[in-house]
């Protein structure tokens, strides 16, 4: 038969279209990081495993993409991203990008400052510092977007 070929891949395709976290219907996140970082690629590691596509963009100029994408400087951390025209910076869990792309609130983005003991990609082992998701807008508000614990 011709199309026996089709029915696998329909099924393949309908099984994808109704996982929560599939990949082909999360947009692309790209990631600029210092190429020396190693803690970054981890992080882009956990996106992956949640589902998402992650573009690398290596760079040496990491301030000039901060304050392009209007990142607040008490709010950096060591990689900034972008995904479907928000700014996630840092080490952001993927299940609150996730969230982001759900709600769709009116923001620039989504922060975990600095580099906590076990958010995405800096696991320690025996370690985990509380730390909370900050969101941020245009004009300078910020908000707890969510808590880790």
């Amino acid at each position: 038969m011709a199309n026996s070929g089709i029915f696998p891949r329909l099924a393949a395709l309908l099984l994808c279209a109704a996982a929560v976290g599939c990949a082909e219907s999360l947009p692309e996140v790209v990631m600029y990081k210092d190429p020396d970082c190693g803690c970054c690629g981890a992080w882009a590691e956990r996106m992956e495993a949640a589902g998402f596509r992650v573009k690398t963009v290596a760079t040496r100029e990491l301030d000039a993409v901060k304050q392009r994408f209007a990142v607040p400087e008490r709010l950096e951390a060591c990689h900034t991203a972008t995904v479907a025209g928000y700014v996630v910076e840092g080490h952001v869990p993927p299940a609150d990008v996730k969230r982001l792309l759900k709600e769709r609130p009116a923001l620039t983005g989504i922060a975990v400052p600095g580099m906590p003991a076990g958010s995405p990609g800096m696991e320690t082992p025996g370690r985990k510092d509380p730390y909370d998701v900050i969101t941020f807008d245009a004009t300078g508000g910020r908000a707890v977007f969510a808590s880790h614990r």
